[in-house]
């Protein structure tokens, strides 16, 4: 067993908040109403009337494994891992629909693409520190 290195746990509560706000997103998503999308431009209203209902279902499986998943990061338990393996393939289903299917590149532009580049960095690199917890010995 490799001792715990300091950085860890900073690392630990920054997946936990980063996945929170996560779910802040996806709650503030969901509560939007019909008048609110109204209210946004053309190509966000294109965005929502084409993304189907699974790549909603995919991004709530991608943060609430990951924020699960954070919590046993921070707790150094075992089942961190596959939660957080759980979510990087929410992510990728998240993204298949947001690029390959809606083209989300176009209507959402460049920051969308930014953003969840960002999202699936976090996410590949959460799963890799989940599966290095694992096998050095940092998770119980």
């Amino acid at each position: 067993m490799d001792a715990l290195p300091r950085w860890f746990k900073v690392v630990a509560v920054a997946a936990l908040l980063w996945n929170l706000l996560g779910c802040l997103a996806l709650w503030m998503d969901l509560r939007l109403t019909p008048g609110d999308i109204a209210a946004l431009p053309e190509a966000q209203q294109a965005l929502y009337a084409a993304r189907p209902g699974w790549a909603v279902a995919a991004t709530a499986v991608a943060v609430g494994a990951g924020t699960l998943g954070s919590l046993g990061l921070l707790l150094r338990r075992k089942w961190a891992m596959p939660l957080l393996f759980l979510s990087l393939a929410g992510i990728l289903v998240q993204d298949v629909a947001l690029f390959l299917l809606v083209d989300g590149a176009t209507l959402a532009g460049m920051v969308a693409v930014v953003m969840q580049a960002l999202v699936l960095a976090a996410g590949i690199g959460l799963a890799w520190l989940g599966w290095q917890g694992a096998q050095r010995g940092w998770l119980r």
